[in-house]
């Protein structure tokens, strides 16, 4: 994983320039960006990270209430970062839930509008079968049109929206 390292710093950077990591920014990546982008460079710590993100997917590892298992998979080309899916293994509880849905991914911006979006919900959702899963559901801003088009090339059909989010069901088969 260590190979990965100085790309998946210079992807981080690209987030931060487009103001990722912001109080504001509930993301994973911005939560990532907020805890460890101080000590990310250090090997030590860049190997706990990765560490920490595959325990995620373990049913016994300590989580927030509100956190469920999560498969969380890197988007490479070779030894680049390009970005990063989450993998749901059940709907976390309540309005969270409901808004985040199962799978969530996010490309790098100098790799975008390159189809790896599309790519990796494609890649994600015989893992999302794999789990038990017979849907998903996919959940994005009303005004991203490229994740909007992104779901809808891999099978989302539009269910209600809740506030911002539009939200998908893709059934899986």
């Amino acid at each position: 994983m260590l190979d990965v390292h100085k790309s998946f710093l210079e992807a981080m950077a690209e987030y931060q320039a487009e103001g990722r990591g912001s109080p504001g920014d509930h993301s994973n990546i911005g939560s990532d960006i907020r805890a460890y982008a101080p000590a990310w460079s250090s090997p030590e710590v860049f190997r706990s990270f990765v560490a920490g993100l595959r325990a995620q997917a373990l049913p016994d590892t300590p989580r927030p209430a509100n956190y469920v298992p999560t498969t969380v998979l890197w988007w490479l080309e070779g030894v680049d970062y390009l970005g990063r899916l989450n993998i749901r293994h059940r709907l976390a509880p309540g309005v969270i839930g409901e808004r985040n849905g199962h799978i969530g991914y996010d490309v790098r911006p100098s790799a975008r509008r390159r189809g790896h979006a599309t790519a990796m919900l494609a890649a994600a959702l015989p893992i999302a079968a794999g789990l038990g899963l017979d849907r998903v559901l996919i959940t994005c801003d009303a005004d991203n049109e490229a994740s909007r088009r992104t779901i809808e090339r891999n099978g989302g059909v539009p269910a209600e929206r809740i506030d911002e989010k539009l939200r998908y069901w893709i059934t899986l088969s």
